[in-house]
C-alpha cells in the first residue's frame, strides 16, 4: 500500500466515524448544544446560562472559541465582570489575526465538513470582543484596563488594514465606545480622532453631531470646531460644564441572527434575523430621560459578512466534492465496496458550519444624560416599536455622579 493511500484510507476511516457519530448524536450541531443555554439567557437566568456553558468553553477543542465568547457574555450579563473579562481575554487569544490551520484538518474539511477546521470567529467578533470586554470595565470603575482593550483594539484594526489586507468594514461601535473612554480620561485629541472616525462610517448616527463639535472644542481644535459648527448649523453647544457629570447607557438590544443549513443547499450556511419586541430603551434618572440611538447593527453586519464570503464557501464546497470523488474512486479501485461506503460517508459527514457567537445582540445603542452630582436611582425601560413600552426593564439601580466624570451602566434586553 503506498503512503498517499494509507494517508487517504486513514482519513476515510475518520470520515466512517465522523458520519457514524453524526447519526448517533442525532445530527447534534453547535446550535443544539448551546440551545439550553440561549433559552436560560432568554428567560433572565444568565448564571445558569453560565453554568451550562462553563464545562464546553473550559474544555480544549476546535470549537472552545465559540463558547468562550459564549461564556464571556453569559458572565457578563450575570453581571460577573471580573470572569467575563478573564473569559473574554481566553477568547482573544484564541481568536488572535494570525489564523493557522493544519494541513490535515483544511484536508479533512474539504472531505468531510468545514467543522473539522478550527473555529476562529469573524472579523467582526475579534473587534466585538474587545469591545464587550471594554463594556465589563467600564462597569467596574475601571477606565484603565478599559483603555488597554480599546488600545488592542486599534492594534487589531490596523493589523486588518495594513497588514492582514482584509477589507473589513470598520465597526462605529468600537470607534464610538473607544472615544467615549478617551474622553472620560481627558484625552480629548484621541477623542475627537474616534469620533471622526465613527463619523466616517456612521454618518447617518445624528448624536455624533454634537460630539463631534464637543470634542473639537475641548481638544481646542478652533479650524475643526468652526468646520464642524458650519457643517451641522442646527447643533448648538456649549462648553461642557466641569460641575456637571454624566450617565452614559450602553444598550445590547435584543439577539443576533441565528446561523443554520440553506434550506435550498444544506451544506452552506445562512443567518436568519431574530425578532425582538424591545427596539430600544428610555435612560431614566433625576426626573430626565433620552431615549436610545442605534449605532452598530450585529445582525445587517453579520448577515453581509456571510453573503460576502459565500463565494469562498462554495468553491471550498466545490473541491470538497472533487476531493471526495477522488478518494472514493482510488478505494474503490481496492474495494468497490467500501469505495461505495466511503463516498456515502463523506458526504453524510458534509454539513453547514453554523458555528458562530449566537448570543451577541441584535444591535448596540447609547443613551447620554448630563446630570448633576449626586446620587441617583437609574431606571431602563426598554421600548417596543415607537415609544411603546415592552414590558421588559432593567432593574433600577443607584448610581453615584462625580463632577466632571462619566458613569457607564449596561443593560441587555432578551425579549
Amino acid at each position: 500500500m503506498s503512503r498517499a493511500f494509507a494517508h487517504k484510507a486513514v482519513l476515510v476511516k475518520a470520515a466512517l466515524v465522523a458520519a457514524f457519530t453524526l447519526l448517533a448524536t442525532s445530527c447534534a450541531t453547535y446550535q443544539t448544544k448551546v440551545s439550553d443555554a440561549r433559552q436560560a439567557l432568554a428567560q433572565d437566568d444568565p448564571a445558569k446560562a453560565a453554568g451550562l456553558l462553563e464545562p464546553l468553553a473550559h474544555k480544549q477543542s476546535d470549537d472552545q472559541l465559540v463558547y468562550l465568547l459564549d461564556y464571556a457574555t453569559a458572565l457578563q450579563q450575570a453581571k460577573r465582570y471580573k470572569e467575563s473579562a478573564k473569559a473574554y481575554e481566553e477568547a482573544a487569544k484564541i481568536a488572535d489575526i494570525q489564523d493557522y490551520h493544519s494541513i490535515s484538518k483544511v484536508t479533512a474539511s474539504l472531505l468531510f465538513s468545514e467543522e473539522m477546521v478550527q473555529y476562529k470567529g469573524d472579523d467582526y467578533d475579534k473587534v466585538l470582543i474587545h469591545v464587550m470586554n471594554a463594556v465589563n470595565y467600564l462597569e467596574m470603575g475601571d477606565l484603565d484596563e478599559a483603555m488597554v482593550e480599546v488600545r488592542d483594539l486599534n492594534t487589531m484594526l490596523y493589523k486588518f488594514k495594513y497588514e492582514a489586507k482584509k477589507n473589513y468594514e470598520q465597526n462605529p461601535f468600537a470607534f464610538y465606545i473607544g472615544a467615549l473612554i478617551y474622553e472620560a480620561n481627558r484625552d480629548y485629541d484621541d477623542a475627537l480622532i474616534g469620533y471622526k472616525n465613527a463619523y466616517a462610517v456612521a454618518p447617518g448616527y445624528v448624536p455624533l453631531r454634537q460630539d463631534l463639535i464637543r470634542a473639537a472644542m475641548l481638544a481646542q481644535r478652533p479650524d475643526e470646531f468652526e468646520k464642524f459648527q458650519s457643517q451641522f448649523p442646527e447643533v448648538k453647544v456649549t462648553k461642557p460644564d466641569p460641575k456637571m457629570g454624566e450617565l452614559i447607557l450602553v444598550f445590547q438590544q435584543g439577539w443576533g441572527p441565528r446561523k443554520i443549513p440553506r434550506a435550498d443547499s444544506p451544506r452552506f450556511p445562512t443567518l436568519i434575523p431574530y425578532s425582538s419586541n424591545t427596539q430600544s430603551a428610555f435612560l431614566q434618572a433625576g426626573g430626565l430621560q433620552i431615549q436610545t440611538s442605534t449605532i452598530f447593527n450585529v445582525t445587517d453586519t453579520a448577515i453581509r459578512t456571510l453573503n460576502d464570503d459565500y463565494g469562498r464557501l462554495v468553491a471550498m464546497r466545490l473541491a470538497g466534492v472533487g476531493a471526495k470523488a477522488v478518494v472514493a474512486d482510488q478505494i474503490s479501485q481496492k474495494n468497490k465496496a467500501l469505495g461505495a461506503v466511503a463516498w456515502l460517508a463523506m458526504n453524510l459527514a458534509d454539513r453547514a458550519d453554523v458555528r458562530q457567537w449566537s448570543t451577541l445582540p441584535q444591535s448596540f445603542q447609547i443613551a447620554r444624560l448630563p446630570l448633576k452630582p449626586g446620587k441617583y436611582k437609574v431606571n431602563v425601560q426598554g421600548l417596543s416599536y415607537g415609544i411603546t413600552p415592552s414590558g421588559e426593564a432593567m432593574p433600577e439601580r443607584e448610581v453615584v455622579i462625580r463632577p466632571g466624570k462619566k458613569t457607564f451602566i449596561s443593560w441587555r434586553s432578551v425579549r
